[in-house]
């Protein structure tokens, strides 16, 4: 039987390294990609094959086309085939309103957010799919309630490059359906990560949880759970949609 493969996109931290974990547990052989932190990431590395699983770590920035295939590349030589991709890396910057963004800001969002979205899945696809002799797959892009929401006064352009994500996810499940290729999303809400300190409020979750129907905020673990559920045989006829880990905002 051919041995699961998956690349995980930002796996140094929060979602992407709860994702490495379970999807090592589940046997998968794990690519975990990051951009700067390599000793997140090797940390990751080294717990998953301390419990007997395999691994490698890869510097590669999203946002940079070259990066994109060099990452694919070596997991290639060093793994074997993808039979799994996560699209989990992705930026945010300070709480800001519309009226003061500038095209800057708008660039570096939504060429990791978007463009480096697309070429992790464009990888992907020439590698699992049928057409190209490959063994199928399964793609999950990690979305936000955000695109849903709006994020305003917060993050209306990380909330506009989730809705992209979105489209993207039903155009390209479409495409592929037929190639052995199924691509599904996952759209979580407050979560308990790093990314809230990089838009400059660590305490986030913290501050809205009592707004929350649940009450409280999720755990990584939770939106890695519905990642796996969608990547695993036990989604086998579900493609082009969609898992809310929200706590029902």
């Amino acid at each position: 039987m051919m041995e699961k493969v998956i690349v995980i996109t930002g796996g140094s931290r929060g979602i992407g390294a709860a994702t490495a974990y379970l999807a090592a547990e589940r046997g998968y052989a794990v690519g975990v990609n990051y951009r700067h932190n390599h000793g997140a990431a090797n940390a990751v590395v080294e717990k998953i094959r301390q419990q007997g699983g395999r691994a490698v770590a890869i510097a590669a920035d999203i946002a940079i086309e070259a990066d994109i295939i060099t990452l694919f590349e070596t997991v290639d030589k060093q793994l074997g085939t993808v039979t799994a991709l996560v699209n989990n890396a992705g930026i945010l910057e300070a709480q800001m309103r519309v009226e003061n963004l500038n095209a800057a800001r708008l660039n570096r969002i939504f060429t990791t957010n978007i463009t480096g979205a697309f070429l992790c899945a464009r990888e992907a696809v020439k590698r699992m799919s049928t057409k190209h002799g490959g063994p199928g797959g399964a793609i999950v892009n990690v979305s936000s309630i955000a695109a849903r929401l709006g994020a305003a006064g917060e993050y209306v352009d990380y909330a506009a490059a989730k809705g992209a994500i979105d489209t993207m996810t039903v155009g390209l499940a479409k495409e592929v359906a037929a190639e052995g290729i199924r691509v599904n999303a996952v759209r979580p809400g407050f979560i308990y990560t790093d990314i809230h300190a990089d838009g400059g409020e660590p305490n986030r979750v913290d501050r809205v949880k009592k707004g929350l129907p649940m009450k409280r905020g999720g755990e990584a673990m939770e939106v890695a759970k519905a990642i796996l559920w969608l990547l695993s045989d036990e989604a086998s006829y579900t493609t082009g949609t969609f898992i809310e880990v929200a706590g029902g905002r």
